[in-house]
């Protein structure tokens, strides 16, 4: 087990708002998460490499269960999954939102239960029906007309399945228009506007094995507000008043989704959790008695917001030029490992570690390897100016959309993610190695 040294300076103190609570820079230069340096993380399984704090992303996983003590909280398994990732979600009592029969059937293998479950996605392929259907997942949230008659046939006559309807309350909300999923011109959900939803939840219930348990909508993802999701809470209370009306039903679930934005870099917004709980209670309660309805059973979606913060990746360096009077500074990694700078445009703040510098700070663009213009993996970054080839950069909030996203560009692999706590690392995934490329290849 790796000893903290005596002297070292909490997260807090040491310019580390946005790194795990674990991060302590044990002495000028050397930075330690879960009680491990992360110069030993490098040297051990090489780089680029993730790290992740198993005990921030438990930390963050009981942080929602008090705040909604009372909401079924579901992490969204698309942030990132591995099987100990399932297992602590299990052990934390934590749902899971998939949206694949691939993350549904490597959760399953771990152990976790596929009725704490629910399968989302705006095109569910076959495979993944059959494998929802098989294995017995919780429910099912319904995205297109078309799939209300796949479900039913594919359940049978004497089958049940457990849905909900994803409608779309018309709300623009997140950091991007490329993840902003509350408006009726993107791909998923049945408008609320246009009369879809109501459509499709009257054909739902005309399928005596779909039972419609809920409503659920998502309004977009790095959403640093509280007052969408109150706007959505209205619109969504609303609709479940017209229902009762129309039809009798008097749906127990309402799914509000995810999104909860992140602070990337010191100083960013993050969306306050405890505020948004407090009012989104208060908004529910006073919709639903104004409409004279129950009060539903609150689900709630976080994916980034659990794994984010509890991730840092590490890259070494490989070259430093300049060019065009910029400081490019090249890493071993890149946009296969994290597409997020290149396909949002978002900004990191790298850091370097493994050695103390008393340089000036200098504004470099850190550089993936990789054969595109665009593969930034920092813009506008501060390091210091004698950074060199050889030295280990950190970039915190690496849990979230990185590795869930990566790609084979280049072929160069996939990097490891190895878990730290309490003084200890374990390899959670290996790195992709040039046999697995190749065993995926028959065409010889």
């Amino acid at each position: 087990m790796t000893t903290v040294h005596e002297s070292a300076v909490p997260a807090a103190l040491a310019g580390l708002s946005v790194w795990p609570a674990s991060a302590t820079e044990s002495r000028p230069g050397d930075l330690t998460v879960g009680g491990v340096p992360l110069t030993e993380i490098a040297d051990r399984f090489g780089t680029p490499v993730y790290v992740l704090d198993e005990a921030e992303v438990r930390d963050r996983c009981r942080t929602y269960r008090n705040a909604f003590p009372d909401a079924e909280v579901l992490y969204a398994a698309k942030a990132f999954l591995c099987r100990a990732m399932a297992r602590w979600m299990d052990e934390e009592g934590l749902g899971l939102d998939v949206c694949s029969a691939g993350e549904l059937e490597l959760a399953v293998t771990a152990g976790f239960p596929p009725e704490r479950m629910v399968l989302h996605g705006n095109a569910k392929s076959p495979r993944d029906l059959e494998a929802a259907l098989r294995l017995g997942v919780g429910r099912i949230v319904i995205d297109s007309p078309s799939e209300i008659a796949r479900l039913a046939a594919a359940v049978g006559p004497g089958g049940h399945q457990k849905v909900m309807v994803r409608v779309v309350p018309g709300i623009s909300a997140g950091g991007h228009e490329k993840i902003r999923t509350g408006t009726d011109d993107q791909k998923f959900g049945l408008s609320l506007t246009d009369g879809h939803a109501q459509h499709a939840i009257a054909r739902i219930l005309g399928q005596p094995q779909l039972e419609l348990t809920g409503l659920h909508c998502h309004l977009g993802s790095q959403i640093t507000s509280v007052k969408p999701y109150l706007a959505a809470v209205r619109r969504m209370v609303g609709l479940m008043a017209r229902l009762r009306d129309q039809h009798g039903l008097v749906l127990p679930e309402l799914d509000l989704g995810g999104g909860h934005g992140i602070a990337y870099r010191p100083g960013e917004d993050a969306l306050d959790l405890t505020q948004l709980a407090r009012k989104v209670r208060k908004e529910l309660s006073g919709a639903c008695a104004a409409a004279g309805l129950p009060v539903p059973r609150l689900v709630i979606e976080p994916g980034r917001a659990i794994a984010g913060p509890a991730g840092v990746a590490l890259y070494r360096v490989l070259s430093v030029k300049h060019s065009g009077g910029s400081l490019f500074v090249a890493v071993d990694g890149g946009m296969s490992d994290n597409p997020r700078p290149a396909l949002y445009g978002v900004r990191y703040a790298p850091r370097l570690v493994g050695r103390h510098s008393t340089a000036e700070p200098a504004r470099v663009t850190v550089a993936g390897r990789h054969c595109e213009a665009g593969d930034i993996l920092a813009a506008d970054a501060e390091l210091p100016a004698d950074v060199r080839p050889g030295d280990l950069l950190a970039v915190p909030v690496a849990g979230a959309y990185h590795l869930s996203m990566a790609s084979g560009y280049n072929l160069v692999g996939r990097p490891p993610v190895a878990a730290v706590r309490d003084g200890l690392a374990r390899l959670l995934v290996r790195r992709e190695s040039m046999a697995d490329i190749r065993g995926r290849d028959v065409g010889l």
